[in-house]
C-alpha cells in the first residue's frame, strides 16, 4: 500500500507553486491499526493513499490552504491544523470536505 498517483500529483503542483520548496509528509498512507493508534476516523482517507497530512518549508499553514482552497474551493478533503503545523489533503471521490483542528 502506498500513496495514490492523483494525490502524489497534487503534491508535485505544491511544490512546483511554492518555488520547489521542500514539501513534508507528515502522514501518507496508513494500515488500520496505526491509524486506531494515532486516532484517525474508521473512514480515513489515510486508509485508502489518498491522504497526506503534510507542510512546505518556510510556508505558513495557511498559506497552504488557501492554496488549495483557492485550486479546488468544491473538491477533495481538505483541513488545517496551524497548531499542529500541517495541512490535511485528500483525494477523495465524494463530495467536498473541509475541517478545521479542534
Amino acid at each position: 500500500d502506498s500513496i495514490d498517483y492523483e494525490t502524489l500529483i497534487h503534491l508535485i503542483y505544491v511544490r512546483e507553486h511554492f518555488g520547489g520548496r521542500p514539501v513534508r509528509i507528515t502522514s501518507g498512507y496508513r494500515c488500520p491499526e496505526h491509524n486506531a493508534r494515532v486516532g484517525g476516523s474508521t473512514s480515513s482517507q489515510h486508509l485508502y493513499g489518498r491522504a497526506v497530512d503534510h507542510f512546505v518549508e518556510g510556508v505558513p499553514v495557511m498559506d497552504l490552504w488557501r492554496y488549495y482552497q483557492d485550486r479546488y474551493p468544491n473538491r477533495y478533503g481538505l483541513a488545517a491544523y496551524p497548531r499542529q503545523g500541517f495541512v490535511h489533503f485528500d483525494t477523495r471521490s465524494g463530495p467536498a470536505a473541509r475541517w478545521t483542528e479542534r
